[in-house]
């Protein structure tokens, strides 16, 4: 059980087609990353986004979003042919009330959109559906939103049209937020069961991403790129540690999984600059029931291929493609995704979102969304709730709720010593309500030049924020977004 899980979505009902891909006009960008796979031979068989095009021509709805006050749906779509998500269309839609992302439209054609997922062996009814606004982010400039999964949260596709199954290759790339994850199960994209239970070593393969260490694990404390391959996360060869499979937290992250024959390999690098690396390349697991793989072909996001829902993390865009990609191949596709440059919009004046505490992977949070003044702050599982919601002003306060509800992120009692409790109070411009956004990712108050530090570096949900001499640790790096 997940406490604090947003409410549960509703079973969509009748067909819910996509858009397929159509020629786009001029001015169209010259290749997407479904462009250069194809290029390479091995063709996208399915392409979700929420922020942008996947092919120069693609000019169909990007995702499909329901309110809440009387459940009308719309699609999402682009400004242009091979460009990017229409923000202002959700924002418009939305406004007054709030919104859940209903389904990520498959781009390649092939109807292999992801819905709400359904129940599966794992305990536990149909999946949650996503917040529309609870991981905005810049593309190219364009405002745009990912996909924000909590706990509890995730989406999927049974029956598909061209995904692998059997030990036939395919690849496939995700961009993450590499600070949003947990030691939860699982947060997974990619190739699962068609019945949505567990049926055996060998029946999945698709990225996870997060910091579990149950099975396979990599180096330092996580998060890492591994291989969810059912019954097993692989960093490597087997089910304990490869020290080449490093942690990797950039904020916005690539990871890459990609399987064949007796073959496969983990890659991944900062989706903002770089090329890729390489983390894993290399025969099949040393354990029983993973040569040759017996994959479905069934599609998950946010979930495990029994529907174990208990991680969270933040999707972008990703495919999953038919062959076997060559590394070439992808680091032309890793060029094109850090051409894009994607951005949280900085923690510049006004933006507003979800204070991520980095080391933790979980949001600055008020408990049980309490209004009452002198409430000490805690972290929590991310939830896109408004609890969790904090919006930066031009004079540096912090303020979470709106209206005659809004309250400050405050230092308690002006208070200018390390343990200083990190409090709710109402609004009043005072220098212990100011707060200082630095390069190295901690935030400071203006009034003791202490840092918003997560308690004894704790990472357990209900851990209480404090205000602690700075020392740049992850327990007091913060991400807002």
């Amino acid at each position: 059980m997940f406490a604090r899980a947003g409410a549960a979505g509703t079973l969509l009902v009748g067909a819910l087609v996509g858009a397929t891909v159509t020629a786009g006009p001029a001015g169209a960008a010259a290749s997407g990353p479904c462009d250069i796979y194809a290029s390479g031979g091995t063709p996208c068989v399915a392409a979700h986004s929420t922020t942008r095009a996947l092919y120069a021509s693609y000019n169909g709805s990007l995702y499909q979003v329901r309110r809440a006050s009387d459940n009308a749906t719309q699609n999402i779509g682009l400004l242009s042919a091979g460009g990017y998500a229409n923000a202002a269309a959700q924002d418009s839609f939305c406004a007054g009330t709030s919104c859940v992302i209903t389904v990520i439209y498959d781009q390649s054609g092939r109807g292999n959109n992801l819905t709400q997922a359904p129940a599966g062996s794992a305990a536990g009814g149909p999946d949650n559906l996503a917040s529309a606004t609870a991981a905005p982010t810049t593309v190219a400039g364009h405002k745009a939103y990912g996909v924000f999964v909590a706990p509890g949260t995730g989406y999927r596709n049974n029956h598909t049209s061209g995904i692998a199954t059997g030990d036939n290759p395919e690849g496939m790339y995700a961009v993450l937020d590499g600070t949003h994850y947990n030691g939860g199960c699982c947060f997974d994209y990619g190739n699962a069961e068609t019945d949505s239970r567990d049926d055996g070593n060998g029946t999945m393969e698709a990225i996870y991403f997060g910091n579990i260490k149950v099975w396979g694990y990599g180096s330092g404390n996580g998060p890492w790129i591994m291989a969810d391959l059912e019954n097993g996360l692989f960093s490597g060869v087997n089910q304990h540690l490869n020290s080449g499979d490093p942690t990797i937290n950039y904020r916005y992250t690539t990871a890459i999984i990609k399987g064949g024959p007796n073959h496969w390999a983990i890659r991944g690098g900062n989706a903002q600059s770089g090329n890729l690396s390489t983390f894993y390349d290399g025969v099949r697991p040393n354990v029983s029931g993973y040569n040759p793989m017996k994959k479905q072909g069934a599609i998950i996001l946010g979930t495990g291929g029994d529907n174990s829902k208990g991680a969270q993390g933040t999707f972008y865009e990703g495919v999953m493609t038919s062959g076997y990609p060559t590394d070439a191949t992808e680091n032309t596709v890793q060029a094109n995704i850090t051409s894009m440059n994607y951005g949280t919009g900085g923690t510049s004046t006004g933006t507003t979102g979800a204070l991520h505490a980095v080391g933790a992977g979980r949001c600055l949070d008020v408990p049980n969304s309490s209004t009452t003044s002198g409430t000490q702050l805690q972290i929590w599982d991310c939830s896109g709730q408004a609890n969790q919601t904090w919006t930066r002003t031009s004079s540096g306060q912090l303020t979470v709720y709106s209206g005659s509800t809004q309250l400050c992120l405050d230092a308690y009692n002006n208070q200018t010593t390390a343990g200083t409790k990190v409090v709710t109070w109402p609004c009043n411009g005072g220098s212990n309500q100011q707060w200082q956004f630095n390069s190295n990712g901690t935030v400071s108050s203006t009034l003791s030049g202490l840092c918003l530090d997560v308690t004894g570096a704790a990472t357990a949900n209900g851990t209480l924020a404090e205000l602690w001499t700075c020392n740049g640790q992850s327990n007091q790096q913060w991400n807002l977004s």
